[in-house]
């Protein structure tokens, strides 16, 4: 399918992405912080069967700026700088992982411009939005042989020393990690990059605003709908919470699913996507 380029300038550089499909407009946010946009190609494809979607590389990667204070109010900012480039007045927002986590500020700080918001097995927004249990269990589905190397990695990380290789390293060990069944993962596409200076610059926002974000929930009047991986990494409970917290919204479990529920369940994406329009309708 076709994917159309598109430009969105901002105070701090500019924002680089694409349009595909036709339909209803859905603008995809893609997991990290600092992951390339080309992981949530396979959820886009699917999306851009029944509607118009775009999709842009968050700051820290080619198309877009390296440049920028990475925050979330600068986040979610970008957010709004992309779809005035888009020219669309309002659009459904579908972020997965981090990216579920910034459409969740978006539904509070950029209500006007949505018109549902779906979370795609998120970082939720209760208490620590699942964080702790999620690094766990990641670190428990990788083979024992490789855990020496991703606890090196982790620490360099987590110091604030560690380069886009290595975190790319650590990505590519971690990988299997986000399958409901490690031993029958995909092989990760090539050609991924990371970005560390934004997953450095935004996670300590990220925490400090997780109290914040947890008290704003009952006061979100967008239509929101949760989708999880029944076995994914991330517990379920993370994206249910949140739900639970937030007028109307809903979660959808996905049998059988990991923490990228569109590999493991093809058609989930639609199927919520659709639900939310639905609902809506």
């Amino acid at each position: 399918m076709t994917r159309t380029p598109f430009t969105a300038p901002t105070d701090v550089g500019d924002l680089g992405g694409y349009v595909t499909g036709s339909g209803p407009r859905v603008l995809v946010l893609h997991g990290g912080p600092g992951l390339d946009m080309a992981s949530v190609d396979p959820a886009v494809d699917e999306l851009a069967q029944r509607y118009e979607v775009a999709c842009f590389q968050q700051r820290g990667l080619t198309p877009s700026t390296s440049e920028g204070e990475y925050s979330i109010s600068e986040a979610v900012q970008d957010v709004g700088s992309v779809l005035d480039a888009l020219g669309w007045d309002r659009a459904y927002l579908l972020g997965h992982s981090w990216g579920g986590h910034l459409a969740a500020h978006c539904a509070v700080g950029l209500a006007d411009r949505l018109d549902g918001v779906v979370l795609s097995d998120p970082l939720g927004a209760v208490g620590d939005g699942g964080m702790e249990a999620f690094g766990a269990e990641m670190v428990a589905r990788v083979p024992e042989e490789h855990r020496a190397r991703v606890a090196e990695l982790e620490e360099k990380d987590e110091a604030g020393t560690s380069t886009d290789e290595e975190n790319l390293e650590s990505l590519s060990l971690y990988w299997a990690s986000y399958f409901a069944d490690p031993s029958t993962a995909p092989p990760m596409p090539t050609g991924l990059r990371v970005s560390t200076r934004a997953s450095h610059g935004l996670w300590p926002d990220i925490l400090d605003r997780l109290p914040e974000l947890e008290a704003a929930l009952p006061s979100i009047r967008v239509p929101v709908g949760v989708l999880v991986g029944e076995r994914s990494p991330m517990p379920t409970t993370a994206g249910s919470d949140t739900a639970d917290r937030i007028p109307g919204a809903w979660t959808m479990v996905v049998p059988g699913a990991g923490h990228l529920p569109w590999y493991e369940a093809p058609g989930c994406m639609l199927a919520v996507m659709d639900r939310l329009v639905a609902g809506r309708g």
